[in-house]
């Protein structure tokens, strides 16, 4: 099986450190195939690259996108024919299109040979200005790509940095953002970022699985429901679906997720609020999926925060203000260069000093939550 990688990135991006970076703590054990296709210059110091055992097909006879049917087609199929690898990366030129280069890369996939990475290297503090100057070539890489790795984020400000994210993520809304200096992440980091696991999508996904089959009772009796809820009673439950909240002292035979506030056993079979003393008879019958009631936030920021910060933040979640917080967790950089993680449940907040993740995440779950408010409250 072969994988095509394609690391594309205006001039000066970074794509070869990053590539060098790659190679030598992710790619290590691999046997690689690294096409380079430069607009006038060569990007990567061969040298380099051979001592480390990868071999180098090289075409600098013009921009990879203006011989993508013929000499680049024939170029990939005699590399694979020719050496079996099993990874090719392809850096193309500065100022060609990604997805020329993934149309391209295209043409040859099938059976053991698939489309990898795509990646979009980009210089933090460049983002406004390429955009403006060289948007059709510029804006094609970024919107093309699944993951963009942002360079040199250390090297401006926190409010560029910011604006800088915000006009990608316009241009983009799915792909993976990187924002952390490569120094800080390890090779796999970032192979997991490419690969998505990383994304804030994968996460929000993890913790509502996590949710699904987690329980988190306040209560002395046993339950014997299927799946993740937060009672606070006494007597065990014996409903047989997803997560309601219950403030009463009775056991529940409903069968379905819902908010009741009484003190007595309903017999419902439906979805609803209730706000009683005696129990609900009512006949309906729905089948609801937990994503009716709970909803899922989360949030990609470069922000910078004090553990402070965060556990007053994470207090505040418990007042009600901002919905029923039922879960709460984020990896975001300290201002002082550390990175600093958190778990939260009701009444319980976990913040600790943890590695670097490649940019800040802060994720909530819960029931009518006001997105606003907590986006406020995090200042994003």
């Amino acid at each position: 099986m072969t994988k095509i990688d394609i690391y594309s990135g205006f001039l000066g991006a970074g794509k070869t450190t990053l590539i060098k970076k790659l190679l030598q703590e992710a790619y290590q054990g691999q046997k690689l195939v690294l096409i380079e296709n430069e607009f006038g210059e060569i990007g990567i110091d061969g040298g380099f690259l051979q001592d480390a055992g990868i071999n180098i097909r090289e075409m600098n006879s013009g921009c990879i996108c203006c011989s993508l049917v013929g000499d680049f087609g024939k170029a990939l199929t005699q590399v694979i024919a020719d050496y079996h690898p099993d990874r090719i990366v392809i850096e193309p030129s500065g100022v060609g299109k990604l997805s020329d280069v993934i149309g391209a890369v295209n043409k040859v996939t099938g059976g053991d040979v698939t489309l990898g990475y795509t990646v979009a290297v980009v210089d933090a503090g460049k983002v406004k200005s390429y955009s403006k100057n060289f948007g059709e070539f510029y804006n094609n890489q970024v919107q093309t790509a699944s993951t963009i790795i942002l360079s040199r984020t250390d090297a401006i400000p926190q409010d560029k940095l910011d604006k800088a994210v915000e006009l990608l993520r316009e241009l983009n809304p799915q792909a993976t953002i990187v924002t952390t200096p490569w120094n800080a992440l390890t090779g796999a980091q970032l192979v997991e970022a490419m690969e998505g696991k990383a994304s804030l999508a994968a996460e929000l996904a993890q913790m509502e699985q996590e949710h699904h089959h987690h329980h988190d009772h306040d209560h002395e009796e046993g339950c014997g429901c299927g799946h993740h809820h937060d009672h606070d009673h006494e007597e065990g439950c014996g409903c047989g679906h997803h997560h309601h909240d219950h403030d009463h002292e009775e056991g529940c035979g409903c069968e379905h997720h819902h908010h009741h506030d009484h003190e007595e056993g309903c017999g419902c079979g439906h979805h609803h609020h209730h706000d009683h003393e005696e129990g609900c008879s009512c006949g309906h019958h729905h089948d609801h999926h937990a994503d009716e009631v709970f909803t899922s936030w989360g949030v990609e920021t470069a922000r910078k925060f004090t553990k402070e910060q965060i556990t007053k933040a994470l207090e505040a979640l418990d007042s009600g203000k901002y919905g029923t917080v039922l879960r709460a967790k984020g990896i975001v950089e300290a201002q002082d260069g550390t990175w600093i993680h958190f778990d939260h449940v009701p009444q319980e907040a976990d913040v600790r000093t943890g590695s670097a993740a490649i940019t800040g995440k802060v994720c909530v779950i819960g029931a009518q939550l006001n997105e606003a408010e907590i986006a406020a409250l995090f200042g994003v």
